[in-house]
């Protein structure tokens, strides 16, 4: 078995198509793992995500820090710290930070994020 590691300090962050600070902590285009990937995402304090959909991938959000509003189709509701979300595929959504601190998630995509498969969307 040939061991896949990634190591937090040498990943560079960048901003995703929905407007997020991403960190791809397991991606098959970077690590060579196959069916899904996983990433932090940093939303700054005042700050909020793009209203976007995905066509195929389903996300799982993890809520690492923070607070946050969440819009999931037609529901709006708060995420804080603990808290797991499931983001089906085809359903906008977004995250706004309405607290005091960045709103740090983990979130664990099926197939692997892609900007070719995120659609933004006119709100």
């Amino acid at each position: 078995m040939k061991i896949i590691k990634s190591e937090y300090d040498k990943i560079k962050p960048y901003i995703t198509k929905d407007g997020s600070i991403i960190r791809e902590l397991m991606h098959p285009n970077v690590h060579g793992n196959v069916k899904q990937s996983l990433a932090e995402a940093i939303v700054p304090v005042g700050s909020k995500t793009l209203l976007h959909k995905h066509y195929k991938s389903e996300e799982i959000y993890y809520i690492l820090e923070g607070k946050g509003l969440m819009t999931l189709g037609d529901e709006k509701f708060e995420v804080k710290k603990g808290d797991t979300i499931l983001i089906p595929p085809e359903i906008p959504h977004k995250i706004e930070n309405i607290g005091n601190v960045p709103l740090k998630i983990l979130c664990c995509s099926y197939p692997p994020y892609s900007h070719e498969d995120t659609k933004i969307m006119k709100k």
